[in-house]
């Protein structure tokens, strides 16, 4: 799980350097999904180097993209966003939703694998 928070993290940094790249946007809100993607791979790198806490780590990495999730959605719903910004809040609710759905799955998976040993 650790290897596609990193992912994840990389995919929505990318995402904020080239909306704000391209966009020639002077404001710092357009890189929030770089600044959400620097936690989800800095969280991802932590649950590497440190296993024995990894599953904190990942819930915790979880956590964080529910809230990017409902962010953007929240300001995709409230503002009708267009253009650049539009771009960048849908492509965080799709690499967060993805990562959450993942996440999900693995919890899942790791809570049947103790019930049964």
């Amino acid at each position: 799980m650790s290897r596609i928070a990193i992912i994840a993290g990389v995919a929505l940094i990318a995402l904020g350097v080239i909306v704000t790249v391209l966009s020639d946007s002077e404001s710092f809100t357009s890189l929030i999904p770089a600044f959400v993607g620097l936690v989800l791979g800095g969280l991802g790198l932590a649950a590497r180097s440190r296993p024995g806490i990894a599953h904190h780590l990942m819930h915790a990495a979880a956590a964080v993209a529910l809230l990017a999730l409902l962010g953007s959605l929240g300001s995709l719903i409230g503002r009708g966003s267009e253009g650049w910004a539009l771009v960048a809040q849908l492509g965080t609710v799709v690499i967060c939703g993805a990562f959450l759905a993942l996440a999900v799955q693995s919890f899942r998976a790791a809570r049947r694998v103790r019930s049964s040993a």
